[in-house]
């Protein structure tokens, strides 16, 4: 008998090692097969983090691309509002320059009433202009010549030594619209 229980002892014995050694199996598969579920997992995981990325980075280009563009555009919006005006300036000038000879003739002559209305008309006149952005280029007799900022006209010989080089006189006024002229004064220069 104690021999019946031996042998049953050890295949009981037997027995859980082959059940152990088959949970370890099972256990091992199980680990391997989660760990290949895991390292797929971790690649969709890599493969989703890569997308978003890439996502950001051109949302990212995206976004500073369209911050340039309304940069550049307001920018553009600013140079044709300065500008817009000019050609109409500049189809008034000889406006301004008629009023300017205009009013010459009539300091000339004695009649203060007609002086007085032809200056606040042309005082008018100037200060539209002058709010519209348009400044006269501020050029005078004895200012040395600088082509970037005149025409020269003619050169005459210097009625003196301190005219040589220099502006003789100034035939016709310029005028800028902000930084840029848009006409140049007509001067005469002393040689």
């Amino acid at each position: 008998m104690f021999k019946k229980i031996k042998d049953k002892f050890k295949m009981t014995t037997d027995n859980n090692e082959i059940e152990k050694e088959e949970i370890i199996e099972q256990t091992t598969s199980e680990n391997n097969e989660a760990s290949i579920d895991s390292a797929v997992e971790l690649s969709v995981e890599q493969k989703l983090e890569e997308e978003l990325a890439n996502e950001k980075d051109k949302f990212i280009r995206l976004f500073a691309e369209f911050e340039n563009y309304k940069r550049r555009t307001s920018k553009e919006r600013l140079e044709l509002f300065k500008t817009a005006n000019q050609e109409v300036l500049l189809a008034l000038l000889p406006v301004m320059d008629d009023f300017d000879r205009g009013l010459i003739e009539i300091r000339k002559s004695e009649d203060e009433l007609l002086l007085k209305g032809v200056e606040l008309i042309y005082d008018k006149l100037k200060n539209t202009l002058n709010s519209k952005g348009l400044e006269e280029v501020e050029v005078k007799a004895g200012d040395i010549f600088n082509a970037d900022f005149a025409e020269a006209i003619t050169q005459i010989p210097a009625p003196s030594p301190n005219f040589k080089g220099k502006i003789v006189d100034v035939l016709e006024k310029g005028y800028k619209l902000g930084d840029k002229i848009i006409r140049y004064p007509k001067v005469v220069i002393g040689q």
